[in-house]
């Protein structure tokens, strides 16, 4: 999965499938209980002074949220294969990095965007400085990227496989 520099964001018909599921969660029985416990809130008196209700109202804000999300990237979205199993780092993939040329201090880390995060493995997006700079090498490859402090650290690719997830 990843992002163009158009909003088109390419997925896999999985993740499609996978975030198509959780927008119909909330935009039907999640929205429905929410909007409960909202009128449940209000039926116990003073708004001001009522925790519940508040806290109902800002956990539905944040649902919304992610229903105006959810559905901008699948107006955008654009779904394809998962990528091919040929050793070139790309989205999708799990990418195994060894750090300054230490091959003992590895990162194994998927190459995707964040709506694709999953707590199995750390996440990091093809825009971010690591991202972009491992994407498109190939294993046995170095790459560079810049850190906060504006210096370069080096990495080699020991591994680049596409996510089963």
């Amino acid at each position: 999965m990843t992002q163009t520099s158009e909003n088109v964001t390419w997925l896999t018909q999985e993740a499609y499938n996978q975030l198509k599921a959780e927008l119909e969660h909330l935009s039907g029985p999640a929205r429905t209980e929410i909007a409960g416990k909202i009128a449940a809130a209000r039926e116990e008196g003073d708004l001001r002074e009522n925790g519940g209700y508040h806290a109902a109202k800002e956990e539905q804000g944040k649902q919304e949220l992610r229903v105006r999300q959810l559905t901008q990237l699948l107006e955008n979205a654009k779904v394809g294969e998962a990528p091919a199993a040929d050793g070139v780092v790309a989205p999708g993939m799990v990418v195994t990095i060894a750090f300054d040329g230490d091959e003992d201090d590895t990162l194994d880390f998927l190459l995707a965007s964040r709506e694709y995060a999953s707590s199995d493995i750390e996440t990091y997006s093809p825009q971010s400085p690591l991202g972009s700079g491992v994407n498109g090498k190939k294993v046995g490859e170095d790459a560079q990227y810049e850190l906060p402090n504006g210096r370069l650290a080096s990495v080699k690719i020991l591994k680049a496989e596409p996510y089963q997830g």
